[in-house]
């Protein structure tokens, strides 16, 4: 058993191991026992901090997916060009996918495994990465249009993480966030206001 710790220390790591024990086992596959053996508790311990194993994932979701979003927007907030902040973007989600391939199991993994409230819970999560980087598609299009487009490059992040993390793949997240950030800079230029 761990040493008594605070409890928003305590809260924080049941929270970092329930993210390892539910990316790999999904969420019907995940007990409550699970995620109180794997962290060092009891679970009477486990349920002080959360009201039900919903509860505990619906706040694994929320605090996997702010991570990821204060990552980008960090990263972002000193660059002067539209270009340089595709870049760091690019950088820092898929810096942010190497360091944790486990939150990003949690996210974008198989929906086979959640119900209505986390897959509502992942789709708020993917709308605030796209308003997020929605500020930074430097073309003269309508606000509309560029959420649009938004939710596109969150998909193509998605779909290139997905790839590497399911094949298992080391990369260079910086000379990936480059190269997925030229293909995405390139199409954006492109765009232009439509009559």
């Amino acid at each position: 058993m761990n040493t008594r710790l605070p409890a928003g220390e305590r809260r924080e790591q049941i929270l970092d191991v329930a993210v390892q024990v539910f990316a790999r086992n999904g969420y019907h596959g995940t007990s409550m026992n699970d995620v109180a053996e794997a962290a060092g508790v009891t679970k009477p311990v486990l349920y002080q901090h959360f009201d039900s194993k919903q509860d505990l994932y619906l706040a694994l979701i929320d605090e996997v997916g702010q991570r990821m979003i204060t990552a980008i927007s960090k990263a972002t907030a000193g660059a002067t060009s539209g270009k340089t902040m595709t870049e760091l973007g690019f950088q820092a989600y898929f810096r942010w996918v190497a360091q944790d391939h486990d939150a990003f199991l949690l996210l974008f993994a198989t929906q086979a495994n959640r119900d209505a409230a986390a897959t509502k819970a992942i789709r708020t999560i993917t709308s605030e990465a796209a308003s997020a980087i929605a500020p930074l598609i430097a073309v003269e299009i309508d606000h509309e249009k560029q959420r649009t487009i938004a939710h596109g490059l969150v998909g193509l992040a998605e779909g290139v993480s997905r790839r590497l993390v399911e094949r298992g793949e080391d990369f260079d997240p910086d000379e990936l966030g480059r190269l997925v950030a030229n293909l995405a800079w390139a199409g954006l230029r492109a765009i232009g206001p439509t009559s």
